[in-house]
């Protein structure tokens, strides 16, 4: 299927907003979706909505970083609840979470694509159909890989 990467390309270097996506292979970690918008996706994966206080810290100097935070949120952060749609199905990639390193990079996700698939800040986009339809055959043991 189509796919949207980020803006610096693939890198095996990623590192905090240089736009990157990370090379490598990683787990998926959650869905989330946007109950306003879509009822939970039929798939394997542990799944929870997300609510207008919902965020992701970006901020290496912050405790939370790439975590789920409640906004308001002190530290710099992502903010979940969209307007553009683009956020209505996220999954985090098990990418610098299992623990987090400052720096290393954040919030890679994989989520909807903007329509005309422009580049991302690092996370791998498809379109809203197809990330429906690959959620159905997802489950705990589900691996992504990017390559180079």
């Amino acid at each position: 299927m189509r796919a949207a990467l980020g803006r610096g390309g693939v890198t095996t270097e990623k590192r905090e907003g240089d736009g990157g996506t990370p090379a490598g292979i990683f787990p998926l970690r959650k869905v989330f979706y946007r109950p306003d918008r879509l009822a939970a996706p039929e798939t394997a994966l542990v799944c929870g909505p997300i609510a207008p206080d919902s965020g992701w810290s970006d901020d290496p100097a912050d405790p939370a970083y790439n975590q789920p935070v409640t906004l308001p949120h002190a530290m710099r952060h992502e903010r979940l609840w969209r307007e553009d749609g683009l956020y209505d199905l996220v999954v985090p990639l098990g990418y610098n979470d299992d623990p987090p390193v400052p720096g290393l990079g954040s919030a890679i996700f994989l989520h909807c694509a903007h329509p005309d698939y422009r580049s991302t800040e690092g996370c791998v986009a498809v379109a809203r159909a197809d990330l429906l339809e690959l959620l159905r055959v997802c489950g705990p043991e589900t691996r992504m890989e990017i390559r180079l």
